[in-house]
């Protein structure tokens, strides 16, 4: 790895406990600079390159047999993440510190990690949502990474969230801008990406639970 200057894997305990800090008193926590601008850079770049290759898919919600499209609730666009490039490995590896650090402190089993790049363009948008209820889908703890360099407040595109499932008060809203790391549970924060002026660029991602059985491979191969 590379020294913190460049690479995810530098970044110092502070910035971590500083994450977990938030977990435990919010729910959330919002870390703006956590990823270093050269890592934003080259991912994004890597976004706009596979976008251009076609390989990008309208957005679905749900999983297996219950995946579907529906531009009523979500319209962004997605390409998964496969450590298929030394940026994703990048990352991928500062996450990785994320995972241990956070079951270290919070003992909260997340044991794999899913994520995709997303684009919005002009006008897209994500209703309000939790990334899972009632354990249906494992995921534990959501994570959003934003590739936005030299975004402005007047081209909205912002992330909202709320402190609880049945909250009608806004507990904060988070700005797209490149490098801010933003973590929440689950289960627990509902949140709402409103739609921007401009095309927004950004890596979600979910930490897993291990919910294998003799006869059940999940997450799916």
């Amino acid at each position: 790895m590379q020294d913190n200057a460049d690479s995810l894997g530098g970044v110092g305990g502070d910035r971590l406990d500083g994450l977990i800090d938030g977990l435990v008193q919010h729910g959330y926590a919002i870390s703006p600079g956590y990823v270093p601008l050269s890592l934003v850079r080259a991912l994004r770049e890597e976004a706009q390159l596979r976008d251009r290759q076609g390989e990008f898919q309208l957005a679905g919600i749900g999983r297996r047999q219950v995946h579907q499209k529906d531009t009523r609730v979500r319209s962004d666009r997605t390409c998964w993440l496969r450590a298929e490039t030394l940026a994703q490995c990048q990352f991928l590896e500062g996450l990785e510190s994320l995972r241990v650090a956070v079951n270290r402190s919070l003992f909260m089993g997340l044991f794999e990690l899913e994520s995709h790049f997303a684009i919005y363009g002009p006008g897209d948008y994500y209703q309000r949502h939790l990334d899972a209820f009632n354990g249906n889908n494992g995921r534990l703890l959501s994570v959003v990474l934003y590739l936005n360099e030299g975004w402005q407040s007047q081209w909205g595109g912002r992330l909202r969230l709320w402190p609880e499932p049945d909250a009608q008060g806004v507990a904060s809203e988070v700005e797209p801008r490149a490098g801010t790391l933003v973590a929440f549970l689950s289960e627990k924060i509902p949140h709402e990406v409103l739609a921007a002026t401009r095309e927004r660029y950004s890596i979600a991602g979910w930490f897993r639970c291990n919910n294998t059985t003799a006869d059940w491979l999940d997450p799916p191969r």
